[in-house]
């Protein structure tokens, strides 16, 4: 039964997920924001709300290894699984101002996780500060876009498409199949590690990360097949960034979420590597390749290897 609601709960997430990216895309393009502002905001706030919702929810129940090793997985799968999956399917051009600009405040919001992970745990305040340099973010963000995408006269007005109310609609539904998908995800994960010996923290950074990363691979798939470059690089470097900043921030919140970095600590270096390894990588003749594709998701597949059968216990 156990597993019966995890799948359950993995198909809710990604449904619930599907609805409230349709649904704030539409909004957001009502407002005439660039497919690449799109993407590092919207989409991927969107597509990270399985991971906000599961984290908070173990959370609040205890479970911090599900908490944390559910965003650092979630932040390796996205780099290495699901970029590589879309690089193998058509190659993927990089967005040089997207690389510099975006990369650079990735590789800082990672290098503050990995700092306050190392400290034991992530507290209230931790929290305040990682939202706070989150939200300064979106704004500048939000501001580079009118600046370099529209005209100031027109910034901000609506544009036709989707009625409001049905965008808001899609969002409702969306936010209820993500709470639900991600309790009987909780709840099932829980069970099933205790059940055969395995931590919380395993579990966390494979089987929960993969399942709340899939609405990110379901974006970057459609993406990649239209050949939209700036919603795939947009998608994966914001959702990774809203995952350390605002996810790890929102569950701070709730209560001291302490790291056990004998458990967590191979993740945070994997995670770290990964992040650096995507920047040079994107920048190889500014497109992700099919082969560079490939070796993503071949470390992926050694991650979890390791991670199952022999994972160096650091910190």
């Amino acid at each position: 039964m156990s597993l019966l609601w995890l799948i359950a709960g993995f198909v809710l997430l990604l449904a619930g997920g599907e609805l409230l990216v349709r649904g704030a895309a539409s909004l957001a393009l009502r407002f005439g924001m660039s497919p690449l502002l799109i993407g590092l905001t919207v989409v991927a706030c969107g597509t990270s709300a399985p991971e906000l919702v599961v984290s908070v929810d173990a959370g609040l129940r205890g479970s911090a290894g599900i908490a944390v090793g559910n965003v650092v997985g979630s932040n390796i799968a996205n780099i290495l699984l699901i970029l590589g999956i879309g690089a193998m399917m058509r190659p993927i051009p990089a967005v040089p101002g997207s690389l510099l600009r975006d990369g650079g405040m990735l590789v800082l919001a990672t290098a503050a996780v990995i700092a306050i992970g190392w400290t034991g745990g992530f507290r209230w305040w931790h929290g305040i500060a990682m939202l706070a340099v989150l939200a300064a973010y979106l704004l500048l963000s939000y501001r580079r876009d009118v600046r370099l995408n529209r005209p100031l006269d027109t910034a901000g007005e609506p544009v036709p498409g989707q009625p409001a109310w049905r965008a808001l609609l899609l969002i409702a539904t969306g936010l209820a199949g993500l709470v639900f998908g991600a309790e009987w995800l909780v709840d099932a994960a829980v069970e099933i590690a205790r059940s055969v010996g395995v931590s919380d923290a395993v579990i966390g950074v494979t089987l929960v990360a993969v399942g709340t990363s899939l609405p990110e691979l379901a974006v970057v798939v459609l993406a990649a097949r239209k050949g939209h470059a700036d919603m795939v690089f947009g998608n994966i470097i914001g959702s990774n960034i809203f995952n350390s900043l605002g996810i790890l921030g929102t569950t701070a919140l709730v209560g001291r979420i302490p790291v056990e970095r004998a458990a967590l600590g191979f993740d945070f270096l994997v995670m770290a590597a990964a992040t650096l390894l995507l920047l040079p990588m994107a920048a190889s003749g500014l497109r992700l390749s099919r082969a560079e594709g490939t070796v993503l998701v071949a470390l992926y597949a050694g991650f979890i290897a390791i991670n199952f059968y022999g994972k160096p216990a650091i910190g």
